[in-house]
């Protein structure tokens, strides 16, 4: 099985003109469609060439020849012969489904390249338009796949040829397409069960991207191979003896022996800080056999036999992966050596293999791989946000829990009480107060392991969490509290909108909120928050309000600008000095709001419960850059007379300006609050440590991040 689609990849490598690409596939299928797809496709690429220098149709006809090994439906080798068609050539998509109908249309359509996505690139801004362009159409690929899954198996097929071929591309894009590889489709690999691709991708790509990583774990095994092929060898005669010994027959069980893939070991290694030769299972043996119940009769056959280290025990056959994996594993001693032992039957084997290709292929009746994760997806809307959900969440490790009923819940390792509170229910998630993990309280943000069973207790409300967002591991969490945030966001601008505008024209908020009316405001006036000019805007429209309508008298409204270190105010009020305040603890590029006292403007955190409640007055304000940065700053000074004066005028020839200055009663610590060109911040600092002990020394715009 396994060995038969390595030996396909094989005849497919050796593979150097068009005739011979054609004469593979038909060998494996051949129907009078697939010969006019073929012929269509020739024409179509004609002239093309890849950067071999091979004809570039070669490539389309061997990744159907691969993906004939998984699906040999017509539709689908159709499909995967036309992938490259529609972008590559002038051929429309609508020409494609005049020919060969709308079902390979569809595919084709979901098969549109991937270019240039890059993690690196993309996370920080959409502004690159094509890489923006890239992610929406990697979106759209995964999300028509929903409807088709076939999509996303020839696209992994597309992706091993493009991997085998690699060689020909030069260092910068081989590295390029590699981490493309790792990022995102032995993720989806993953998800998909298929192992077989999986396995092969990650070491292409590992080979690729670290070298000299790859070689050491490659020159390890050559080394050891025949050492490591006797061990595996005389292992399995033992079992074999101890299965015919129990009662199994020869023709009902199969033994089969591996070593660790590359990149795997490579994952445990970094992961556990080890070198190779503790790598607890890098051989492991595979027993095969007919029947679910023979799986457990055969595990204790082996746990009576050899010592088990029981912490490495799973069964996946009770409680499958979601991407439908069923397996035993166990690792046992056999005298100086550790071997990894997976017991299956045959379907589950086929099904660990292929995953959902197995389906097609086999017609098994084992567990189908959950596709949820997909499904989950669509929740996420930001083009940004969706490629690094899919970058960081699609090959997570699954974990399973469950609900005091002890239904079954699968969730990505590394999720918290609130992301199973979402997978029960989007209303559990939005309103969970309280989490108890296995009947002990927890917070909220407790990750849970495997085997945990979590109860969540509910409010009335639904609760915006914006700053835990990022804790969050699934998808559907992480859009319903963004969601709730954007609502919360939205409720609060308006209400500082309002208070703004109220600050300005001297009016109750009832009269700012019927001039708000008036001017069809009442939908846009939230962004005057956020955008200075468009507050000028409203301003200048509800002044010409007032004035028609000769409700007071009103001299011209002059709003100025006010700026303190990284803050800038607009206001036609008079301000002197700003304070940040610690309830909320804003730092740099929060949003922040601005609440007049008299001629001081107290900052706090746009969500600060206490600045929401005493919203009355307000004025503009936002974050700037300024080279001037205030610092808060804490020393330890000599019990001497005379210290403070000589550490005040010690400051004062570092060209730094003191704005506030404080001694604690008990102690001899001075608290300052200083102000210089944040380019010598590092020479200051420097300078101050040589003379006195520095306590704290840090940013005022972090200052009050806890």
């Amino acid at each position: 099985m396994k060995k038969d689609f390595e030996q396909l990849l094989q005849r497919i490598q050796n593979i150097k003109t068009t005739e011979e690409a054609k004469k593979l596939l038909l060998s494996r299928v051949d129907t009078p469609k697939i010969r006019k797809a073929l012929d269509f496709a020739i024409k179509a690429h004609s002239g093309q060439k890849r950067k071999s220098g091979e004809d570039y149709v070669i490539h389309p006809i061997l990744v159907a020849t691969i993906t004939s090994y998984f699906n040999d439906s017509e539709d689908v080798i159709i499909a995967a012969i036309l992938h490259d068609v529609v972008e590559d050539t002038e051929y429309t998509i609508w020409y494609i489904k005049d020919e060969f109908g709308s079902e390979v249309a569809n595919l084709v359509e979901g098969l549109t390249k991937i270019v240039e996505i890059r993690g690196s690139s993309l996370a920080p801004s959409t502004s690159n338009e094509k890489l923006a362009k890239s992610a929406m159409t990697f979106r759209k690929m995964l999300l028509a796949s929903i409807n088709d899954i076939r999509v996303l198996v020839i696209k992994l097929c597309d992706r091993l040829h493009n991997m085998m071929t690699l060689d020909a591309l030069p260092p910068h894009k081989q590295k390029r397409i590699a981490e493309e590889t790792l990022v995102v489709y032995t993720p989806i690999a993953h998800r998909l069960g298929i192992a077989t691709i999986k396995n092969i991708l990650e070491d292409l790509a590992f080979k690729y991207l670290l070298p000299e990583e790859y070689k050491k774990i490659d020159d390890y095994i050559k080394k050891h191979k025949e050492e490591f092929q006797l061990r595996l060898n005389e292992f399995i005669q033992k079992i074999e003896k101890l299965l015919l010994k129990n009662g199994f027959k020869e023709n009902e069980f199969e033994i089969k022996s591996r070593i660790k893939h590359y990149y795997s070991t490579y994952l445990k290694m970094q992961r556990k800080g080890i070198s190779i030769q503790e790598v607890l299972d890098l051989l492991a043996v595979r027993i095969i056999v007919k029947k679910p119940i023979e799986c457990y009769e055969t595990l204790g056959l082996v746990h009576l036999n050899f010592r088990p280290l029981i912490s490495r025990f799973k069964d996946y056959i009770a409680i499958p992966k979601e991407n439908g994996y069923q397996t035993i594993h166990t690792t046992v001693y056999d005298g100086n050596s550790i071997i990894e032992v997976q017991i299956r039957t045959e379907d589950m084997d086929k099904n660990a293999e292929f995953g959902i290709a197995a389906h097609w292929k086999y017609k098994l009746n084992t567990a189908l791989p959950n596709l949820e994760w997909l499904k989950d997806m669509k929740y996420e809307e930001d083009v940004e946000d969706f490629y690094e959900l899919a970058k960081n969440d699609l090959f997570s490790e699954d974990i399973v829990v469950y609900s005091p009923k002890f239904d079954t819940f699968t969730l990505p390792r590394g999720a918290t009480a609130l992301d199973f509170a979402y997978a029960i229910h989007t209303d559990v998630g939005n309103k969970a107060v309280e989490a108890y993990v296995n009947k002990e309280k927890v917070s909220l943000l407790h990750q849970l392991k495997t085997g945990d069973i979590v109860r969540i207790v509910t409010g009335d409300k639904s609760i915006p969490r914006c700053s835990w967002i990022n804790a969050l591991k699934t998808s559907k969490a992480k859009y319903e509290q963004k969601r709730l945030c954007r609502q919360k966001e939205l409720e609060i601008d308006r209400k500082v909108a309002i208070a703004i505008l109220s600050t300005i024209f001297d009016l109750d908020k009832f009269k700012i909120r019927a001039l708000i009316k008036a001017n069809n405001l009442c939908e846009s006036v939230p962004k005057i928050v956020d955008d200075k000019n468009f507050l000028k805007e409203v301003v200048k429209k509800i002044y010409q309000t007032i004035k028609k309508r000769n409700l007071l008298y009103f001299k011209n409204i002059k709003l100025k600008e006010y700026v303190f270190g990284n803050i800038k105010i607009l206001s036609n009020k008079p301000i002197q000095d700003i304070s940040f305040h610690y309830c909320c603890h804003p730092k740099f590029g929060d949003k922040i709001v601005g609440l007049l006292d008299k001629k001081e403007v107290e900052i706090h955190h746009r969500f600060c419960n206490n600045a929401e409640n005493k919203i009355q007055k307000a004025v503009f304000v936002e974050w700037v850059k300024n080279d001037q940065n205030r610092y808060f700053l804490v020393v330890s000074l000599p019990n001497r007379k005379g210290e403070l004066s000589k550490f005040i005028n010690f400051l004062t020839r570092l060209d730094i300006f003191i704005h506030s200055i404080s001694l604690g009663k008990e102690s001899n610590n001075c608290k300052l609050e200083i102000e210089f060109d944040d380019k010598k911040r590092d020479l200051i600092k420097n300078k101050i440590s040589k003379e006195y002990r520095v306590i704290e020394f840090i940013p005022i715009k972090d200052a009050y991040n806890g």
